[in-house]
């Protein structure tokens, strides 16, 4: 039987405080918790995957940015987390200047993608966390991945943002990325008390239907304080209103993509 490669699924969105890492984090724990083999890829040079998992400080040559660089491969850099069955791929702050060092790069935009290539089939999900933009590192991510996970905030300007990235996912689509395609829409920090909130997300189903996954992620404290202790919600506090809809969204999602083992 022929082995499957991972399935490379992207977390984007331009506007930061989203939840994209948050979603990035606890996804990645939940799958790993029904015995999926998990890499995650902290593309972002705030390194807050890394330091969410409880990497406070990564190894100068053992990270991402060494890859993207090409003095390292992404083999050697991997982290084991204390999640089992789940690993990083971590950031440093270097990454911050790996735009500038691209540019200058022929096929730059496809730099991410050889650098998963070679271990594509060690994984069954590789999860990439990317920056608040729609820079260099975005695009990366783009091209390097099967799909599109879009965290989405419930408010007014969400919508606005939201038809930029479209666009630029289009346009990666035609001419980098032929295969790639939008996995979903995650509503995020969802406050049911509030009547904008309802608004936008009937605007959003309105406009994307389906896409838009039925689980929401409420607003909840415990969500926002776990990261700080390195810890995703499993493992800081499995029982609180966000690890349930993080546990919910898991389930959700694999049940969309039953065809990938």
């Amino acid at each position: 039987m022929k082995k499957m490669k991972a399935k490379v699924i992207v977390l984007a969105n331009q506007k930061g405080g989203v939840g994209k890492t948050t979603t990035a984090l606890n996804l990645a724990a939940v799958l790993a918790s029904k015995g999926k083999k998990v890499l995650l890829v902290d593309s972002d040079p705030q390194g807050n995957a890394s330091s969410g998992v409880g990497m406070f400080k990564t190894s100068e040559d053992k990270n991402i940015y060494q890859c993207y660089m090409g003095n390292s491969d992404a083999s050697s850099c991997i982290q084991e987390t204390n999640l089992k069955n789940l690993s990083i791929l971590p950031a440093s702050i270097d990454l911050v200047g790996v735009e500038v060092e691209l540019i200058s790069l022929e096929n730059r935009e496809k730099q991410l993608k050889s650098i998963l290539r070679p271990i594509r089939d060690r994984f069954q999900f590789i999860i990439v966390d990317c920056p608040p933009s729609l820079g260099l590192l975005t695009i990366n991510g783009l091209t390097a991945a099967d799909s599109v996970l879009i965290p989405l905030q419930c408010e007014y300007f969400a919508l606005e943002g939201l038809a930029l990235l479209v666009n630029t996912i289009r346009k990666v689509k035609k001419n980098l990325n032929r295969g790639l395609y939008i996995e979903g829409l995650l509503l995020t920090m969802f406050d049911r008390r509030n009547r904008l909130t309802h608004q936008v997300a009937d605007e959003i189903q309105k406009h994307f239907g389906k896409q838009v996954y039925k689980t929401v992620i409420p607003r909840n404290v415990r969500l926002s304080e776990s990261p700080s202790h390195g810890k995703t919600i499993l493992e800081y506090d499995k029982s609180c209103t966000g690890a349930k809809a993080y546990i919910t969204f898991g389930n959700e999602f694999l049940r969309r993509i039953k065809g990938w083992k």
